[in-house]
C-alpha cells in the first residue's frame, strides 16, 4: 500500500461525514460503527481510569460534557463505567449536527445521558459549567480558529478537567486502520473518513504547539493524543 505525504497536516482534505448533503444512510451506518471503532482505536478506557474515575465523587453526581458527541457512543460509555464503579455521572453530548442528534436521540436510552444539537459556545453563553469537558475524533476537523475557540470554550466550561482524544498522524496508524477498517468500509464512510482524518490529525508536537501554554498532550495509546488542562476553579456557575 502506497502511503501518502504524511509530514505534514492535511488541512485541505474534507471527510464525507462533513459533506450536509452526504449519503444519509451511509452516514448512519458510520455512526453505528464507531462504537466498535472507538472500541478499538480511542483508548477511552484508559482515559477514564487515569483521568475521569479519580474526578467521580460518591457525594454528589459529576457533571460531564462531551463536546462534538456524533452519535453517542462515548457519552454512553462513560455513564456506564461510572455507574459500574458505584458512581453517578450526568454526561451531556452536544453535536452542532442535526443529522448526529437524530441519530444519538433515537439510540436505546441510557440512565444519565442526554443530548443537546448545540455548540460549545451556546453553553458558554448560557453560562453552563461542568466537573469534566471531553470529546473525541472532533480536534482534526477544526481549523486553527475553531481550535482556539474549542480550547476556548472547554476553559469556560469546566470546573475540573478538559481532555480532548484525537489520533496522532503516523504511517503505522495509516497502515492499520487501512487494513483494519476493511471489514467496515462497505456501505459506510468509516475506512475513507477514517484515513481522511490520519492526514488532517496532528502529531504530539503539533498539538502541543497549536494548543499552546497551558495544555498538555499525552500518548494514552498508540496513534493517539490526549489535549489535557486542569482549569483553576473559578465560583460554580449553573450546571
Amino acid at each position: 500500500m502506497s502511503l501518502p505525504d504524511l509530514g505534514a497536516r492535511d488541512r485541505t482534505a474534507v471527510e464525507l461525514m462533513d459533506d450536509p448533503d452526504c449519503d444519509l444512510p451511509a452516514l448512519e451506518r458510520t455512526y453505528a460503527h464507531f462504537r466498535v471503532v472507538n472500541a478499538v482505536v480511542a483508548g477511552w478506557q484508559l482515559a477514564y481510569r487515569r483521568h475521569v474515575r479519580p474526578l467521580l465523587r460518591d457525594d454528589r453526581v459529576t457533571t460531564v460534557l462531551d463536546v462534538g458527541c456524533g452519535g453517542g457512543d462515548l457519552a454512553r460509555a462513560l455513564a456506564r463505567w461510572a455507574r459500574r464503579d458505584g458512581r453517578r455521572a450526568q454526561v451531556t453530548g452536544i453535536d452542532p449536527d442535526p443529522r448526529a442528534h437524530a441519530w444519538a436521540v433515537r439510540q436505546p436510552p441510557v440512565p444519565g445521558v442526554s443530548f443537546r444539537c448545540a455548540h460549545s459556545s451556546d453553553l458558554v453563553a448560557e453560562g453552563r459549567r461542568f466537573d469534566l469537558v471531553v470529546s473525541n475524533h472532533v480536534l482534526h476537523h477544526l481549523d486553527e480558529d475553531g481550535l482556539r475557540t474549542l480550547l476556548e470554550d472547554s476553559r469556560a466550561l469546566a470546573r475540573d478537567r478538559v481532555a480532548h482524544s484525537d489520533i496522532a498522524r503516523g504511517a503505522w496508524a495509516y497502515r492499520l486502520f487501512s487494513l483494519g477498517s476493511r471489514p467496515l468500509a462497505a456501505g459506510s464512510f468509516v475506512r475513507e473518513d477514517g484515513l481522511t482524518s490520519i492526514r488532517r490529525s496532528y502529531t504530539p508536537a503539533e498539538l502541543a504547539a497549536a494548543a499552546g501554554p497551558g495544555w498538555r498532550v499525552e500518548r494514552p495509546w498508540p496513534a493517539r493524543n490526549l489535549l489535557l488542562d486542569a482549569p483553576a476553579a473559578p465560583a460554580d456557575g449553573p450546571r
